[in-house]
């Protein structure tokens, strides 16, 4: 028989040193590790719900396997305003390295009196219950929460989540990187202080933040959300279904743009009416552009200044003297109309 007494990552390759059947000591190294299997865990969304939970997770490492939580926070938030938090120390198996505690200002000394993991993780699984979840690259906080719920109570973690990172990756290509840290600095947001329950509050800062650069980027957060599919709706992709066209009417032969969220109608139909009365769309302001048409629900708060860029275009560009015309929603309606 033989008995492994320790298998220790060390980078990327794993040391296994223990005795062999024959009574022999043995060291083995191996680069290639079993990738945990996690039936059920939730989904990554692109999604902007109104109640949410931000989780942060500190640790002693990146490993679940070998590595330990030392510190878990929650922060529930209804409608943009905290309503619930749950925080705690765990204390660990193991001493808590000194690269840690100068990282996170975690001692021995601060743990000393925690709970342990197998009964903080459970408070934390009941106060989470089936919120969404929102975390800074929360990929590796979910992965290490399910893997010690699994390890301590045989329970599957299967909240859904969202990725303020990936996010901030694509609405902020131009940042050096996409730490939190960075991403807050951006913002100028309270800096990340690797202490779990203020990074849930700088993470909940900066997708606060995001979001409403996701409208100002794309009208409204369902064009933001449309952006990550293949199928993302294209002024282009519009054609007209008849050739009996009204050259006499306002639409005619006049290039339509739209920003928000209409209240009557998806934007795809708003579009296809256009073009069926001799128009076309288009999916930037530009100086060749007539009609910009404003959604009714367009997440003012969402979007600083309450306008969005494309509005902020127009409105430079009829100061510089192009004839553009700023259209509510009910006015376009008038407009196809011809009232």
């Amino acid at each position: 028989m033989t008995i492994i007494f320790k298998r220790k990552r060390v980078f990327t390759m794993f040391i296994s040193i223990g005795i062999d059947e024959n009574g022999k000591p043995f060291v083995t190294t191996s680069d290639k590790s079993e990738k945990p299997s996690r039936p059920n865990k939730g989904h990554s969304l692109i999604a902007a719900p109104d109640t949410y939970t931000v989780i942060d997770i500190e640790t002693t490492g990146l490993d679940s396997r070998y590595c330990e939580i030392i510190e878990l926070s929650a922060l529930r938030y209804s409608n943009g305003s905290l309503v619930d938090s749950f925080t705690t120390l765990v204390k660990p198996t193991e001493p808590i390295d000194s690269f840690i505690t100068e990282l996170t200002g975690i001692t021995n000394d601060l743990v000393a009196d925690a709970p342990a993991i197998s009964d903080a993780i459970k408070f934390f699984y009941d106060f989470v219950g089936s919120d969404i979840l929102v975390g800074y690259n929360v990929n590796f906080d979910i992965n290490f929460i399910y893997d010690v719920l699994q390890d301590t109570h045989s329970i599957d973690f299967t909240n859904s989540f969202v990725d303020v990172m990936r996010f901030a990756r694509k609405l902020l290509p131009e940042l050096k990187n996409h730490k939190l840290e960075t991403v807050a600095a951006h913002y100028k947001v309270s800096s990340p202080a690797h202490r779990s329950y203020a990074d849930c509050e700088a993470c909940n800062a900066c997708y606060q933040a995001l979001l409403s650069d996701a409208v100002s980027q794309y009208g409204d957060f369902d064009g933001f959300k449309a952006s990550y599919s293949s199928h993302q709706l294209h002024a282009k992709d519009i054609t007209a279904t008849t050739d009996n066209f009204d050259i006499s009417h306002p639409l005619y032969g006049k290039l339509c743009v739209f920003t928000g969220t209409l209240e009557k109608m998806q934007r795809k139909d708003a579009m296809q009416l256009v073009v069926n009365l001799g128009g076309q769309c288009g999916d930037n302001v530009t100086a060749k552009t007539n009609y910009l048409i404003l959604g009714n629900n367009d997440f003012c708060s969402l979007i600083k200044d309450g306008k969005s860029n494309k509005q902020k275009k127009a409105e430079s560009l009829i100061l510089k003297g192009k004839d553009i015309q700023i259209l509510s929603e009910n006015v376009f309606y008038d407009l196809v109309l011809n009232q």
